[in-house]
């Protein structure tokens, strides 16, 4: 690794990243060292434009155009592009941030295409391709929900499958190639890597989904509802029909989560394994605590306190030193 390189991952790897990532700051933070400046670039990026497609202040069509330009200087450097869309953050971005992380992830846009520029070969491409299915799924967010105040449901079951594999499945596979490409050996060599970018791509859609149902309250009020199947009319006027669905969709993401499980338990690196067991386990938690609340709570929103996280961290631990183990635990925590 060159200076540079080091520059840039002291730098944004470290307060930065830790700041827009909250608790998959601790996944990236345990990651073996071949794998931890990769992944946290690609994450850096990906809250880079989710930052951009999520400043509602701004309007649809700006926030549509700057992902534009975003995506193609990702994929291609072009100077005169970048002082464009520089300007344009600086501009109609940083000061629309209440979140202070946010603000400065804004601020250092151009830090992060900089750090972009030192990685090179296989796994550039790799970061590339990753983020291009993410701010594809980002623009069709704001093209479905623009923020203009209407209600906007999902029309069926496919679209909320597509979202979930553009925004977070497809770094399951992504994460799942980058430990083939920089450590090998830290996958199980009895099973192909295009199981294991099948299991990882569901673990991705079941932490997104956990999200969906987990937001659901703060969704609806922000003109956004990801369940499939229903007429914004009738949501809105009643929005406690959609309980049905969310029971289904909650049992579709246990469902994801036990592939996420067999991931885990096909890691052979004792590192990898505790890092990519973390989000699962915390999801199990997180999944388990939703399905104990009432209708009213969800609407509030569910989290798990820091208590519960710092036990998982530290049961977590022990538990990773064996796949058996890592079963045992998300058992206790997925029921």
């Amino acid at each position: 690794m060159s200076d540079q390189e080091s520059h840039h991952e002291r730098e944004l790897g470290g307060q930065l990243l830790a700041s827009v990532s909250r608790s998959f700051y601790l996944t990236l933070k345990a990651l073996p060292k071949e794998l931890r400046e990769p992944l946290s670039l690609a994450y850096l990026l990906a809250r880079t434009a989710d930052t951009i497609a999520d400043t509602a202040a701004v309007s649809a069509d700006l926030r549509l155009n700057c992902l534009k330009h975003y995506h193609e200087l990702i994929q291609q450097p072009n100077e005169q592009h970048q002082r464009m869309l520089s300007q344009l953050i600086a501009s109609d971005f940083v000061n629309n941030q209440a979140d202070e992380a946010e603000r400065r992830l804004m601020e250092r846009f151009e830090d992060g295409l900089a750090w972009l520029r030192n990685m090179q070969g296989s796994s550039l491409s790799a970061i590339q391709k990753v983020l291009e299915r993410i701010i594809y799924g980002q623009t069709l967010d704001i093209q479905r929900f623009p923020s203009d105040g209407a209600l906007r449901c999902l029309q069926s079951a496919e679209e909320l499958d597509e979202y979930t594999w553009l925004v977070a499945g497809c770094v399951g596979e992504f994460w799942t190639e980058m430990c083939a490409l920089e450590k090998p050996t830290s996958l199980d060599a009895s099973v192909s890597v295009v199981q294991m970018k099948s299991w990882g791509a569901s673990l991705g859609k079941g932490l997104q989904l956990i999200n969906i149902l987990r937001d659901i309250g703060e969704d609806l009020r922000d003109g956004r509802c990801y369940l499939p199947g229903h007429e914004a009319a009738t949501v809105r006027t009643n929005p406690r029909i959609l309980q049905p669905t969310w029971n289904q969709w909650l049992a579709t993401c246990r469902d994801h989560l036990r592939c996420g499980l067999h991931y885990v338990q096909h890691v052979a690196d004792g590192k990898l394994r505790y890092a990519t067991a973390l989000p699962l386990l915390l999801g199990a938690k997180t999944l388990t605590r939703m399905q104990a609340a009432s209708w009213e709570e969800l609407q509030k929103g569910i989290k798990i306190s820091r208590i519960d996280v710092a036990m998982i961290l530290a049961e977590a631990a022990i538990a990773c030193r064996t796949p058996e183990g890592v079963g045992k635990l998300f058992k206790r925590l997925n029921s």
